[in-house]
């Protein structure tokens, strides 16, 4: 599913407190940084993205042609708070793009506002037209899945910088997004948290199709199989994908599910083998090929520590694909 966005962008902030909610926003910014020209914050929002604060008049003076909502709270509503400032954009003259649940459309007052000013609402969070049962055939092609110890641990990140690898090796490779925020960086993509549970599978099969031999498939990954609330996305994207190879991605420091504190992290080693045993469903051959690590908030001799003794634990390559040069890693495990 291929969409057009409307770049370039005002990144809306909204009045969000906590940065793992400006997720979107950071992930178009680093991965698409020609699209942006500047942030739009309301009072209250202590996330900083380091752009330009834009009113969406001076944004639109400025290039801006859509006001995208950069953020991704529990439930992908649109907050009431918001709605005064999606109206003001969209009389400013620019086009409004949405990963949120609720539907642009669904707001008050907002089709019609659009309609007046020849404007469009994009939401990219809806599923596809075509929606199928998965058939559990095995295809043609090689793919790799990331897969995470909770959700905000580097999934996207991870897939989008081992895609960028392998392509600058000349390697045949697609990066197959996911979710909202993939899909605004790639232009394509299926929300997969929006499909209807039995025909997610399905989708993901889909999604990445029969190709040559030699092909990647760099799938983002959604979820955690150790997420009370996330976990069913994760399974269906895992035996709808079909994965040769899984990058597990972690947060060294978080000791519980983000938000659900009563729900511990697992070891890496449970939580490898649990990877394993959920997508040899659909391929037998599956498996965890290495530890994709969060350390911004690490110095470097501990970060370096930290990776050593998960690769001596686990016999797997470790790495930080923000810190750390990962082309040889990636290289050697398609190996």
């Amino acid at each position: 599913m291929t969409l057009n966005l409307h770049p370039p962008h005002l990144l809306f902030l909204g009045d969000i407190k906590n940065p793992l909610d400006a997720k979107t926003a950071m992930g178009v910014l680093e991965w698409r940084p020609e699209h942006c020209i500047g942030q739009f914050r309301l009072p209250g929002c202590h996330v900083d993205l380091g752009l330009p604060d834009l009113s969406p008049a001076e944004a639109f003076n400025a290039g801006a042609r859509s006001l995208l909502i950069g953020v991704a709270p529990v439930g992908g509503e649109i907050a009431p708070t918001w709605l005064e400032s999606i109206r003001l954009s969209l009389n400013s003259g620019l086009s409004i793009v949405s990963g949120l649940h609720q539907t642009l459309a669904a707001a008050p007052g907002l089709q019609s506002l659009a309609d007046e000013r020849r404007l469009a609402l994009v939401d990219v969070r809806v599923p596809p037209d075509f929606q199928q049962v998965a058939s559990g055939r095995k295809r043609t092609g090689k793919r790799l899945l990331t897969v995470g110890t909770d959700c905000c641990v580097g999934k996207k990140y991870t897939a989008l910088a081992v895609w960028k690898a392998l392509a600058n090796h000349g390697v045949d490779t697609t990066f197959r997004a996911t979710g909202q925020t993939g899909i605004m960086i790639a232009g394509a993509g299926v929300p997969v948290d929006a499909v209807v549970s039995d025909f997610l599978a399905g989708v993901c099969e889909h999604l990445t199709p029969d190709a040559h031999e030699d092909h990647w498939d760099i799938i983002e990954g959604q979820g955690s199989l150790f997420h009370p609330a996330y976990a069913a996305v994760t399974l269906g994207l895992i035996h709808g994908s079909q994965p040769d190879l899984m990058l597990l991605c972690h947060d060294p420091e978080r000791l519980a599910i983000d938000d659900f504190e009563g729900y511990p992290i697992p070891a890496l080693s449970d939580s490898i083998r649990r990877y394993e045993e959920a997508a040899r469903l659909t391929n037998p051959a599956a498996k965890v090929a290495g530890i994709s690590l969060i350390t911004a908030r690490l110095d470097a001799n501990r970060a370096d520590e930290i990776c050593a003794q998960i690769t001596e634990s686990t016999g797997l390559p470790c790495f930080d694909p923000l810190k750390n040069a990962i082309d040889a890693i990636v290289l050697d495990l398609i190996a």
